[in-house]
């Protein structure tokens, strides 16, 4: 191997840990960012290469910037103290009642608003509610990480990494359930499952009940009417095979200014409590998989996946997501999926084997905290809070989760789709 390239994979596995282990607290986008600058500087990447490699990230920018607002106005607006509320009064002092609540709660964000949305939306409303109990967060917060991915394939729309795999040809909604459906559902049982015998222990017994009603107010359920309003923006946009990012962005800001004119306040305010570092901390690694590609992972995947392609359907299958998502977990799913979708298309990989590369792109990031966009933007959540959960601490669970819900899921896309 070329000495530049071994520089470039020594660069980005430097990158990646030094994300995961944030040495004296320095945020992620440091790392990462730093880390694709320093390719340019040692000439592993032309300026135009990691400017070009920038761009192809718009709509992704696009799209977490238009949640991230849409986020920031549901809390301004009391959204998430009132969901909060609703869960805490319907769990009726019973942790496991309240843990069943915020899983449904968090797959229905996921599948009509994208696994970023749930790590973004629902953790305000999980923290809150955990606050007002006095209950152990961490089965809760495991919950928004752990259903984001969980449920991230149940729509072409659950994760924008399902856009990246299919490129242009996204099958139709018909043909997607009839891929993915059965192995969806899997993963959504599976996943509750093991998360609450993992959990088991802190949710055992009552917890402080509160019965007083936090009522919303109009402004905030025009907000509610506006999230509803985006998932059928992002529906229609999937369903026209358009990119989802400027629709959301535009669709948020047009709801953010109605509702601030609406209540006589700045709408620029919102922007000032938003965590626009996990931009450049995506451009970042954009410009890192870039990079990747000149290494050469692009042909290893594409020799893999022919390879795989003559082995027995079921072994075929279940290797590919077993692999695709460890190696999701070691570089992330966003480059992960830029790289595999690239090498699906290229290979012209078809049937049982394309869709068990997007099991595992998608599920496979359950096993660490580095394995997905939406568990990253997750931690910085969290992080706002002054919660820490460590990169061990999520890796115990994930050893109980991931391996289940993935072997599942796989087979039950062989067997039960259609």
């Amino acid at each position: 191997m070329p000495a530049s390239h071994l520089a470039i994979w020594a660069v980005f596995a430097a990158s990646i840990a030094l994300m995961l282990l944030r040495p004296r607290n320095i945020p992620e986008v440091w790392w990462v960012s730093g880390g694709a600058m320093l390719m340019v500087a040692l000439r592993l990447i032309t300026p135009w290469e990691a400017a070009h490699a920038i761009a192809k990230g718009t709509d992704v920018y696009l799209f977490l910037a238009g949640m991230m607002l849409l986020a920031q106005l549901a809390q301004s607006q009391g959204v998430f103290d009132w969901l909060a509320a609703f869960a805490v009064e319907h769990s009726r002092g019973s942790r496991m009642r309240m843990f069943a609540l915020v899983y449904a709660f968090g797959t229905l964000v996921t599948i009509f608003l994208s696994n970023d949305a749930t790590a973004v939306v629902l953790t305000p409303a999980v923290l809150a509610a955990t606050r007002k109990t006095k209950a152990d967060p961490l089965p809760y917060l495991l919950i928004c990480a752990f259903v984001a991915n969980a449920a991230s394939f149940v729509l072409p729309i659950s994760n924008p990494a399902n856009l990246v795999v299919f490129h242009s040809n996204v099958p139709p909604l018909a043909s997607w359930f009839s891929m993915f459906l059965a192995a969806s559902v899997a993963s959504i049982v599976v996943t509750f499952f093991a998360l609450r015998w993992y959990c088991n222990k802190p949710l055992q017994g009552e917890m402080q009940h509160e019965t007083n009603h936090v009522q919303i107010s109009r402004a905030g359920w025009l907000t509610l009417g506006g999230l509803a309003v985006v998932a059928g923006v992002l529906l229609t946009a999937s369903a026209q095979g358009k990119d989802l990012g400027l629709p959301t962005c535009m669709t948020a800001v047009v709801i953010a200014i109605a509702i601030s004119a609406m209540e006589r306040r700045n709408p620029l305010a919102l922007l000032g409590n938003i965590s626009w570092g996990i931009i450049p901390l995506v451009a970042g690694l954009f410009v890192l998989v870039e990079a990747l590609g000149a290494a050469g992972a692009l042909g290893q995947c594409q020799a893999a996946l022919l390879a795989l392609q003559h082995w027995k359907p079921l072994t075929g299958a279940v290797t590919t997501s077993f692999a695709i998502g460890i190696g999701a977990n070691l570089i992330n799913n966003l480059p992960l999926g830029l790289i595999a979708g690239a090498g699906v298309v290229h290979a012209h990989i078809t049937g049982a084997l394309r869709n068990a590369v997007l099991i595992g792109i998608d599920l496979g990031p359950n096993l660490s905290v580095t394995g997905s966009l939406a568990t990253i933007l997750w931690l910085m959540e969290i992080r706002k809070e002054d919660i820490h959960v460590s990169g061990w601490t999520f890796l115990k669970a994930g050893l109980i989760v991931m391996p289940s819900a993935l072997v599942v899921a796989t087979l039950a896309a062989i067997y039960l789709g259609w």
